[in-house]
């Protein structure tokens, strides 16, 4: 009786390693995942603090909330089960998908950069058109907008970390994505809640009666359109550096090494130059190439977006009319 409860034990103990080992091989794969993606991260993180602009302070968190949740029905219902299809039934086709994601985050990074340089005149129309809504219909358009856009970033970062562990089994796979998604979610609208309510935070330690609390409100307050700038510039570069990169990335796996070659050439020389920081410039060099790539992709699709797509869409919705 006992040998045999020993000999159960010992059973029970070795499946118990084996989980263990297996989610710490889950785990890993997700960091390593996450990572890859952390540029989008920024970015979702930047864009996002726009659309609650305009609404009282105590809707800012709820919309924050409701967009979020639309973040995590994308990932999860979505983007997790189509990704797993893809992986099971072509893989093949990942590294070309990936690729036409990086060149729509160049565009996205190109027309960022053309705003910055020549900022567009102040819409108007969309103005008046927010005045005829009511309060809940105008949020409830505001969250949907933010949730559409939500799905093209949060498509490449499962597209990324799809990449990141295509070789692993289909299982972890799925565990490795949805801790990515759930993660991702977490960490871009908690930075989010934290970055619209910081204002509110900076004017009530304002208020207080401590002198060093005070000037640390007024420090906050005064300092949060810097900071929202410098994220989203920091957002615009981070869209293109991992664009590029991406598009190096896929070109070397489809076959073509020279251009990602000659950029880790390159950084190395530049890197090698200065030996006690070679390594940070080092990677500061192969994302500054890959940003400039980024931005030379991106401005030929907006070309071709303006000549070929845009046409081809007036012309589709044309025929649809007068049928």
């Amino acid at each position: 009786m006992s040998t045999g409860l020993l000999a159960l034990l010992d059973d029970v103990a070795a499946l118990a390693k084996v989980a263990a080992a297996s989610l710490d091989d889950a785990a890993a794969q997700a960091t390593k995942a996450g990572g890859k993606a952390a540029g989008i991260v920024i970015d979702d993180a930047a864009v996002t603090p726009r659309y609650v602009v305009g609404f009282a302070s105590d809707r800012e968190l709820p919309i924050i909330g409701k967009i979020a949740m639309g973040s995590l029905k994308n990932k999860m219902l979505f983007l997790l089960p189509g990704a797993l299809v893809l992986s099971w039934l072509a893989p093949w086709i990942i590294t070309p998908l990936l690729m036409i994601g990086g060149a729509y985050l160049c565009l996205e990074g190109f027309h960022k950069v053309a705003e910055l340089i020549t900022p567009h005149a102040h819409d108007a129309h969309g103005d008046t058109e927010a005045e005829l809504m009511t309060p809940q219909a105008f949020e409830d358009s505001k969250v949907d907008s933010a949730i559409r856009t939500d799905f093209i970033l949060s498509a490449e970062i499962m597209a990324i970390s799809l990449a990141t562990v295509a070789s692993s089994p289909l299982w972890l796979q799925a565990i490795a994505l949805a801790v990515v998604g759930v993660g991702m979610t977490a960490l871009v609208y908690g930075a989010v809640a934290i970055i619209v309510r910081a204002d509110d935070w900076g004017a009530a330690l304002a208020l207080t009666p401590n002198g060093a609390t005070q000037a640390m409100g007024r420090a906050i307050v005064k300092g949060m359109p810097g900071f929202l700038t410098a994220l989203s510039h920091v957002g615009m570069v981070a869209m293109l550096w991992v664009g590029g990169g991406i598009l190096l990335h896929g070109a070397h796996g489809l076959g073509w090494h020279a251009p990602e070659e000659l950029q880790h050439a390159i950084a190395h020389a530049v890197g090698g130059a200065v030996p006690l920081i070679g390594g940070a410039v080092e990677w500061l060099v192969n994302a500054a190439i890959a940003a400039i790539l980024g931005l030379g992709v991106g401005a030929l699709v907006a070309v071709a977006e303006k000549r070929l797509l845009e046409p081809t869409l007036a012309r589709f919705q044309a025929a649809r009319a007068k049928a």
